[in-house]
């Protein structure tokens, strides 16, 4: 009898399927619109951010985006080696099928290669899952890895159950038989990953990474609570609420045009590569008021990502300045 994994399709459940597959089709025409290149870019960078940093890596959106631009980085070099393999991994995301074990394999000596003597291969001793109190989890024997690999990828082959579910399931069902001696959760994050963007490519925009980050303990205790109910149920919840709050989160509306305002087409127009400061480019444009500059110019050109601040955790600082964005 072929293995299932054991979940419950709860009414919560196909709540948040509609409420996610409504929100989706709001962004539908994101795609192909004059935002979707620099959100793209943006979502990759913020991904890459967040599922290293889920592991400990203190690298920021910055720093991550010169090393992306071969820059160097003042970090630790397994810091740097951990960007550096997310950001190869990232890029060729397009190359692998889901559906192919040997892909994942292939995905996770890319992701580990300069970090791992065994990338690539699955462990061959016992691991354990360390939380907050400890241990919090004994994966399952070594000997039985590459079965239980095997019968997973057997249902995902079959399976007919709608994406959302099945993409959690797999992310649950690998972090507990957390296959390989290293990178277990990026590539559990990283496959859930790439079955959002075959089923629909707009995931390419939305960094769920990043808010999984930003929702770190509740991802460890649905892991932990699933682990204890013996079926991911509660790590579909968790998953499914965290993709609706990732595609809430992007600077989008319904009432925001695709294009770009002729200001903002005027301002990209004169804008250097180099960082200037707000007073710069108004000289630059001939404008002497600065609220119909905030108004009409830097904010919306912010909110479309068209532009990129010097200091972004500091919005409002004085020495602040402004260059299109280089994502």
């Amino acid at each position: 009898m072929s293995y299932r994994p054991p979940f419950t399709l709860t009414d919560e459940i196909i709540d948040l399927l509609a409420k996610v597959s409504h929100a989706l089709g709001r962004l539908d025409h994101l795609q192909h619109s004059p935002q979707a290149i620099q959100l793209r870019k943006i979502s990759q960078i913020k991904t890459i951010t967040g599922t290293l940093q889920i592991e400990g890596n203190t690298l920021n959106e910055q720093q991550i985006t010169a090393v992306l631009e071969g820059k160097t980085v003042l970090a630790p070099m397994r810091e740097i080696s951990e960007a550096q393999g997310a950001i190869l991994l990232y890029q060729q995301a397009d190359s692998f099928n889901y559906q192919n074990q040997e892909h994942l394999l292939q995905a996770h000596r890319l992701l580990m290669g300069d970090l791992l003597n065994r990338a690539g291969q699955y462990r061959h001793k016992a691991v354990g899952v360390y939380g907050a109190e400890g241990v919090g989890h004994i994966a399952p024997p070594a000997n039985q890895v590459s079965g239980l690999m095997a019968e997973l990828f057997d249902w995902l082959n079959t399976t007919t159950t709608h994406p959302l579910i099945s993409s959690s399931v797999f992310h649950y069902e690998f972090e507990f038989i957390h296959p390989f001696e290293d990178g277990n959760g990026r590539m559990g994050r990283f496959w859930q990953y790439l079955m959002l963007n075959h089923w629909n490519a707009v995931f390419s925009l939305i960094p769920v990474e990043n808010m999984i980050k930003s929702k770190q303990q509740d991802y460890y205790k649905a892991l932990e609570q699933s682990g204890a109910a013996g079926e991911s149920t509660l790590f579909i919840v968790y998953m499914c609420q965290t993709i609706l709050a990732a595609i809430s989160s992007l600077p989008i509306s319904d009432q925001v045009s695709d294009q770009v305002s002729d200001q903002v087409k005027k301002m990209l127009t004169v804008l250097p590569d180099d960082w200037l400061s707000a007073a710069e480019i108004m000289q630059l444009l001939g404008l002497s008021h600065k609220p119909t500059f905030r108004k009409n110019y830097l904010e919306p050109a912010l909110k479309q990502h068209s532009i990129e601040m010097q200091y972004p955790d500091s919005p409002r600082s004085p020495k602040q300045k402004y260059r299109k964005h280089s994502i």
